[in-house]
């Protein structure tokens, strides 16, 4: 080394470090555990279907979120937010039903959601539907592009410049540029010539498809938690506050009110008053109606009364919403109007229930009759709640007690287990040999394998064949 290098390295050793603020040590934990993160998805989350393994991936990704905190030395606030993740993330581990599966993950993108929100300054329990669906839609954003504002937004100036601690940063700029393009040439190399590929394995003796899968795996997810890291610890105020409001053109009076509502209440008025007789009439009715079958009988009613259901809620919110804050009597007229379209709404949806009822007892249960059941259930719960507060200018309420009724009946599902009773359902029925379907049973979840191989025994020959060809599978 020269008199002038060495001169130089000793004023740069001596030269007083800029201290490091509060935002770029959080950002280099963030950094820290996204690299975690992203290493124990590829320990764990390599195997299909997700169960235990995300059950555990939950729990890791939960501890690094709490960690951060203390590195950060933040409010524990975001604590509360891992016991639901954590939840969700055991109940994708307790059952094997992919519908059920899908439930979990779609609650555990929600309550991540709901929680950069929070972190951030935003209000949870006073929010609307449309503030939670722009809150989604941000965090889900955050976690495609925040890796990369946490990389060109971090003051990487503030590290220690001390001797070769200087050259970190480019370093590390390098070596993220330059490992995806080693990865995807190297591997163009090796499959265009053997010999290449021979030198290559004895080198380095990787499999490099597999290490290619791994590589992928571990940067794909760290990239992503270092977007919802980002946006749970480093973004300050609320982004949602200054939300447009309604146009004008949209505000809606009494009139339109009277003629929206007023016609399909007595729309629903008729329907309800003309079917009384078809609506709970019954297996008698059926029976004493020569054209009409069951299947007839529910199908056509029972999916067309779901759709009405499931449509109304977001009319009538729609509708609330569109309500001139200055107009007194539009919205007393509202809650008259919409509370009577809820009791009729009920009504109608009894209706449904009971046809679902009479259809199951003549042909049984399937994953869709279940699960549609249960939304039906959902619903019933969010009208009542609806009326609770939207009736009673408590709007801002409802989007919280629905979310929490609806994480409620996704944890209810897990509880009923539905393989499991469509199964139990199915083979408890007198006549097995008519009216059971092995293959449809067989190709259930391993929830209802248990009550499969209790059945085998009752089931006819050819039946209990099918059924053991398909377990055997």
């Amino acid at each position: 080394m020269s008199t002038e290098t060495f001169d130089a390295a000793l004023l740069d050793e001596a030269a007083p470090a800029v201290p490091m603020s509060p935002r770029t040590r959080t950002a280099l934990g963030v950094l820290g555990a996204s690299a975690v993160a992203g290493l124990a998805a590829d320990a764990l989350l390599r195997a299909i279907p997700w169960g235990l393994n995300l059950a555990l991936y939950a729990a890791v990704f939960c501890a690094l979120a709490v960690g951060l905190d203390r590195w950060a030395g933040a409010s524990r606030a975001r604590a509360a937010w891992m016991a639901p993740v954590l939840a969700f993330g055991a109940l994708a581990a307790w059952r094997d039903s992919p519908v059920l599966k899908g439930i979990d993950l779609l609650a555990l993108a929600v309550i991540l959601a709901l929680a950069a929100h929070h972190a951030q300054g935003g209000s949870v329990r006073l929010a609307g539907i449309g503030r939670y669906a722009v809150a989604t839609l941000l965090a889900w954003t955050d976690a495609a592009f925040g890796a990369l504002a946490l990389l060109v937004g971090t003051r990487w100036s503030e590290l220690p410049r001390r001797g070769l601690s200087r050259h970190v940063p480019a370093v590390l700029r390098g070596l993220l540029l330059a490992v995806p393009a080693l990865l995807l040439f190297g591997t163009l190399l090796v499959s265009a010539d053997a010999g290449f590929e021979r030198l290559v394995d004895g080198i380095f003796r990787l499999d490099a498809e597999l290490t290619v899968a791994h590589v992928a795996m571990t940067l794909v997810f760290a990239w992503m938690a270092a977007g919802a890291f980002r946006a749970l610890h480093l973004v300050d105020g609320d982004r949602l506050a200054r939300l447009p409001g309604r146009p004008a053109a949209l505000s809606v009076g009494p009139t339109e009110v009277c003629i929206v509502l007023g016609t399909l209440n007595l729309l629903f008025l008729a329907f309800v008053a003309v079917q009384v007789r078809w609506l709970f009439g019954g297996a008698a009715v059926v029976a004493a109606s020569p054209s009409l079958g069951y299947a007839e009988y529910a199908r056509r009613g029972f999916f067309e009364l779901v759709t009405v259901a499931g449509l109304v809620l977001p009319m009538l919110l729609v509708l609330h919403w569109m309500l001139r804050a200055d107009s007194g009597g539009s919205e007393r007229l509202f809650r008259v109007l919409a509370g009577v379209q809820v009791a009729l709404l009920y009504v109608i949806m009894a209706s449904a229930m009971r046809r679902m009822w009479l259809y199951q007892q003549a042909y049984g249960l399937t994953e869709m009759r279940v699960y549609t059941t249960a939304f039906m259930a959902w619903l019933a719960a969010v009208f009542a709640w609806f009326a609770l507060t939207v009736l009673r200018g408590l709007r801002d309420r409802f989007a919280f007690g629905a979310l929490t009724a609806g994480l409620l009946a996704a944890a209810a599902l897990h509880v009923a287990d539905p393989d499991a009773l469509i199964l139990r359902v199915n083979t408890a029925r007198a006549d097995l040999s008519t009216h059971f379907d092995a293959s449809y049973a067989a190709g259930l979840s391993g929830d209802a394998v248990p009550g499969l191989l209790a059945a085998l025994p009752r089931l006819p020959a050819g039946a209990r064949c099918t059924a053991a060809r398909h377990l055997a599978a």
